[in-house]
């Protein structure tokens, strides 16, 4: 039998979907190197997308869902063609920051980014914010699905409503273990939602208990982490990833990976990460991960042997390199004509296994032309790359979304990290405070 996996990333200056053959099962129990993507294939405003700027990415079916800065897109992986929805076509507010496709209903949630929740149903849009509903604030990071449940991630809390009954519930600091109530990303697996709060760490809520608990670092120290492996790396958690009872979290300090027992921290001097500042995380298995950090995307590809690809597009050039190593030791550095559109990587999503993608692939790869403020739309063409003496064809379609207003420019790190610094100052000062609305990350 032979597997097939369909990957979908959000990165902050493009989108790249990927869709590779992993190999003949009992062929080989593991690969001696990682698999890597080497070519590439964007799209732009001038390919049918609304705007260059994408938040968010989800695929259904044969569809590929675009949230952008100016509205939804629908790309059909068989044909290529893109469809989307601005203002004009009902589209109740034009940021799409998140997006979440209910399995069982077919409908597409979108989070607004100062526009509170969209259904996307029968061709119809539905919208609900703070004026009509119970949603807690109209500012949405995130939205997952739980059955017939739907959970909002917002700047003031987070929202569980159920789309049958119309029935929800409001979690702030006073009904939850929050310290700070800007939760930024939320998830759900096999019975347990997971936030990812701003200065709160992670906080878990078993569906079938109704009951809370709450991962921080326990050291206490918000400068440092004093204690290794003890705990997260940071309370100040961007992304949070829920999948073969293992969970993968980011902060912008590192990222960390939990058993359910021990805990393993991540940092970029002593591992393939780009950066410790990660915008998301998406697991694709207990042994797989993928962050998105303001330097690029590093993806363990092993936790075992602590073997990681880390893949960087180099700007003088646009072209790309995928450096392979293990712990602090490169194996490998594998140079292409392109591959990330931008190194802010803003957002990650893996669409489990994709048996079989009905994709063109035989589309070359393309360098990014002109400035190096893009956003855009990329998709991974086929290429067999020769590695330790085995052919692995790579024929995955990555796709990866960005957003190059957050751009890593001069002083960008410097502002994100200030602003992490007042938050927990005025934690350990007693006052529960975030950090100023200028300083928090935001789509725009």
């Amino acid at each position: 039998m032979k597997i097939s996996v369909f990957a979908v990333l959000l990165a902050a200056g493009s989108t790249f979907v990927a869709h590779f053959s992993e190999g003949w099962e009992g062929e080989q129990s593991a690969p001696a190197l990682p698999y890597v993507y080497t070519e590439w294939k964007q799209f732009t405003v001038e390919d049918g997308l609304p705007n260059d700027h994408i938040f968010a990415v989800a695929v259904d079916g044969p569809h590929v869902w675009v949230g952008t800065e100016n509205g939804l897109a629908r790309l059909d992986k068989r044909t290529g063609e893109i469809r989307s929805w601005n203002e004009e076509d009902g589209l109740p507010w034009r940021v799409v920051s998140s997006l979440a496709v209910q399995e069982k209903t077919g409908d597409i949630w979108l989070g607004l980014f100062g526009g509170g929740l969209a259904r996307f149903s029968g061709g119809r849009f539905d919208h609900w914010h703070q004026l009509n509903s119970g949603l807690v604030n109209d500012v949405v990071y995130g939205v997952a699905v739980e059955g017939d449940n739907l959970w909002v991630a917002t700047t003031a809390g987070a929202n569980r409503f159920n789309t049958v009954t119309g029935e929800g519930a409001i979690y702030t600091e006073k009904n939850a273990p929050m310290e700070e109530i800007w939760n930024y990303a939320v998830t759900y697996n096999d019975g347990l939602v997971y936030i990812g709060v701003w200065g709160s760490g992670v906080l878990e809520f078993n569906t079938a208990k109704e009951t809370w608990n709450v991962y921080v670092d326990p050291d206490g120290e918000m400068e440092i982490d004093l204690y290794r492996d003890d705990g997260l790396v940071h309370v100040i958690t961007t992304g949070v990833s829920y999948i073969d009872r293992i969970l993968w979290v980011g902060s912008y300090f590192g990222g960390s990976r939990y058993d359910g027992r021990h805990w393993r921290g991540y940092y970029a001097h002593e591992c393939g990460l780009p950066s410790d500042f990660i915008n998301s995380v998406q697991g694709r298995s207990g042994n797989e991960a993928w962050y998105g950090t303001d330097k690029g995307l590093g993806v363990v590809t092993d936790f075992d042997s602590d073997t990681w690809i880390t893949y960087t597009m180099i700007p003088e050039t646009h072209s790309g390199k995928a450096v392979v190593s293990r712990g602090t030791e490169v194996l490998t550095t594998i140079e292409m004509e392109a591959n990330l559109p931008d190194n802010y990587a803003l957002w990650t999503k893996l669409d489990g296994n994709d048996v079989g993608s009905g994709r063109p692939r035989d589309w070359p790869g393309e360098s990014v032309p002109g400035t190096t403020r893009v956003s855009k739309l990329g998709l991974l063409g086929r290429r067999a790359q020769k590695m330790r003496g085995r052919i692995h064809e790579t024929s995955s379609r990555l796709l990866l979304g960005s957003d190059d207003v957050l751009s890593d420019g001069p002083g960008t790190r410097e502002r994100r990290e200030q602003a992490g610094a007042a938050c927990y100052r005025d934690r350990r000062s007693g006052r529960r405070r975030g950090p100023r609305e200028d300083q928090r990350r935001r789509p725009l």
